[in-house]
């Protein structure tokens, strides 16, 4: 495993996501990892904390520059909850959830997130403006409705499928309604 191109890719990744949306301190950002397919496993089979610190460290340093707020989803066996920090929880007005992940109840990823996060919570569900998923692990419940998918310059990370999406306000109305589209 090369986490350093582990981390390149995920940086790769983020850059063009924030060239086609903006990735600010006002946007939460859901991030949805199976370290297992990184690393050439099947999704949940055999998580990575290597490949979950070169994730990590990639996402941290974009947070870092642009202020964007994280959200790293749990596996199944968590149904899908995710780890976020305290205060964008309380700024979000989302409800909180006893658990606490680790590696085969919640999965590598979040597990680590839980364990970096200066103080990290769990919330049942989110309405995020913008998602990386990086082994299909289907981010979709968690994004705001209606999502867009973005192209990547980079289509995987290590061996895992790579899918980028941000999301824009509906249109309603017809064929006499007038837009005005934000985030386009």
């Amino acid at each position: 495993m090369d986490v350093l191109a582990i981390k390149k890719q995920v940086e790769q990744a983020l850059h063009d996501l924030h060239e086609a949306f903006p990735l600010t301190e006002d946007v939460l950002l859901v991030v949805g990892t199976s370290t297992s397919e990184v690393i050439g496993e099947h999704i949940g089979t055999n998580g990575s904390e290597e490949a979950a610190e070169a994730i990590f460290s990639a996402l941290k340093e974009q947070q870092d520059r642009s202020g964007v707020q994280l959200a790293f989803q749990c596996c199944e066996h968590l149904n899908r909850a995710l780890v976020l920090e305290r205060s964008t929880a309380k700024e979000r007005r989302y409800d909180l959830v006893s658990a606490i992940p680790i590696r085969t109840a919640g999965g590598a990823m979040a597990t680590y997130a839980y364990r970096h996060l200066s103080d990290p919570v769990l919330v049942e569900s989110v309405e995020a403006e913008a998602g990386i998923d990086i082994g299909d692990t289907l981010i979709g419940m968690h994004l705001r409705r209606v999502a867009v998918p973005i192209r990547s310059k980079t289509k995987s990370v290590g061996q895992a499928h790579l899918t980028l999406a941000k999301t824009r306000l509906k249109l309603i109305g017809g064929e006499r309604a007038v837009y005005h589209i934000e985030h386009e």
